[in-house]
């Protein structure tokens, strides 16, 4: 009888073990998303979870087949007044290749096909001649860069044509 009861207090006990190791299946976290499964964590690279519980709040699901609403939020913009703002940036723009195209100009004259004239400070320490070469051809370099990329951005901007009449 002793037996009987032995046997079945050690079943009872394991089934509640085995039941409490289900409920307690280690936890993955991978970053900000928390797994159960444990092939999914060891193929995604996941660090398990030890201590205090964890608890998750599902977050709203992503639609990804239609655009965000947050694009129709834009307001329209009267095409007089859209007109005038691409005028007015053109204008920004034209100024700004003419001052880099002003300042390219007077760089290149200054660094003469790199043999500058050499200023009195430069006759007795030939390093800093050679830095202000260097100097000026780097300006060369970035003035020829700013004078493209406003180039292109003139190019972006949508030809203005006045209409009479409107």
């Amino acid at each position: 009888m002793k037996k009987v009861l032995l046997i079945t207090a050690t079943a009872v006990v394991l089934a509640a073990t085995s039941v409490m190791a289900m409920a307690q299946s280690a936890i993955y976290r991978c970053g900000n998303e928390y797994l159960n499964d444990a092939a999914l964590a060891v193929a995604r690279g996941c660090q398990v979870v030890e201590g205090g519980n964890v608890t998750v709040v599902p977050g709203t699901r992503v639609n990804r087949g239609r655009r965000s609403s947050a694009v129709n939020v834009i307001p329209n913009t009267d095409a007089t007044v859209q007109r005038a703002r691409d005028t007015d940036a053109r204008s920004i723009l034209l100024a700004e290749l003419k001052t880099a195209e002003v300042r390219l100009a007077d760089q290149q004259k200054e660094y003469n096909n790199g043999e500058p004239e050499k200023l009195d400070a430069e006759m007795s320490n030939p390093q800093r001649y050679s830095d202000r070469v260097n100097e000026l051809k780097e300006g060369i370099n970035r003035y020829t860069g700013d004078i493209a990329g406003l180039k292109r951005e003139i190019a972006r901007l949508p030809s203005v044509v006045s209409i009479p009449g409107q």
